[in-house]
């Protein structure tokens, strides 16, 4: 756990892309197998955020890989998706 002190003053913000691309990164990471399993439920909710959030290119990915999903993992990866905006 962190228990530092951030100084306020120095502190560089977040670039705007940053929360978008991370959202897209995980969607590579799930779509990839990059963890050692693929979970295209997984890899879909992620770039369905990133989308939303403003990768178009989580767009196309989206679409790559719902290509590869029954209709029940797709319904669910939207589930996890509104889940997860929910409560963030």
């Amino acid at each position: 756990m962190f228990q530092g002190l951030i100084d306020q003053d120095a502190a560089t913000p977040v670039a705007a892309t940053a929360i978008p691309d991370l959202l897209f990164e995980r969607g590579l990471y799930w779509a990839s197998g990059r963890s050692g399993l693929v979970d295209l439920v997984a890899a879909h909710k992620w770039f369905n955020l990133a989308a939303l959030k403003g990768r178009g290119d989580g767009i196309a990915l989206r679409r790559e890989v719902a290509e590869q999903m029954s209709d029940e993992e797709i319904a669910r990866a939207q589930r996890e998706a509104r889940a997860w905006i929910s409560a963030h």
